[in-house]
């Protein structure tokens, strides 16, 4: 069974070297190498990464982003707090949405942001966002499709696609 620190290691996986360590991916995200070695495991008993090469099957990511992750981890706007923000309120969707309302955000008390809490697929979220800028927009869009607006979905489904598909094929 997958676990949230899970997508966030497929993520990674998408953008990193084939030869990075587990010790080296899991320090990118906040994790030990033990819990990466087990989430690439998991991520290849689930299909989602090839087992030789731990290459992310992209359109299978996709489709369990889309369609699965939402359902196995949902998410729902909480009480006002200072921190990180994500989903429309991320900097790869702010400009296509007017700020109506405070928007999401992953709880830090060094937050710049004032919005309303969401809770994060890991607690290393935070730290894994602040420190690669493409991680951050792809843990945004997935966090527009776990907050389940369908505006804010569609949007997050093509630009997903886009980084996902389309700049593989390039």
């Amino acid at each position: 069974m997958l676990k949230g620190q899970d997508a966030i290691i497929a993520l990674k996986l998408l953008r990193a070297a084939p030869e990075l360590s587990f010790a080296e991916l899991g320090k990118s995200v906040g994790l030990s190498a033990s819990e990466a070695h087990a989430s690439v495991r998991r991520l290849i008993d689930a299909r989602l990464v090839e087992p030789d090469s731990r290459r992310v099957i992209r359109r299978s990511l996709l489709r369990f982003l889309e369609h699965g992750l939402p359902f196995a981890f949902p998410a729902s706007l909480r009480e006002s707090t200072r921190g990180l923000p994500t989903a429309w309120g991320a900097p790869v969707l702010r400009d296509h949405f007017s700020p109506d309302e405070a928007p999401p955000v992953w709880p830090d008390p060094e937050g710049t942001v004032r919005g309303q809490s969401v809770k994060p697929l890991y607690p290393s979220v935070v730290f894994a966002a602040q420190r690669d800028p493409e991680l951050y927009d792809l843990l945004a869009l997935v966090d527009a499709l776990r907050l389940g607006r369908a505006r804010e979905r569609k949007l997050a489904e093509q630009e997903l696609e886009k980084r996902l598909v389309e700049d593989s094929a390039s």
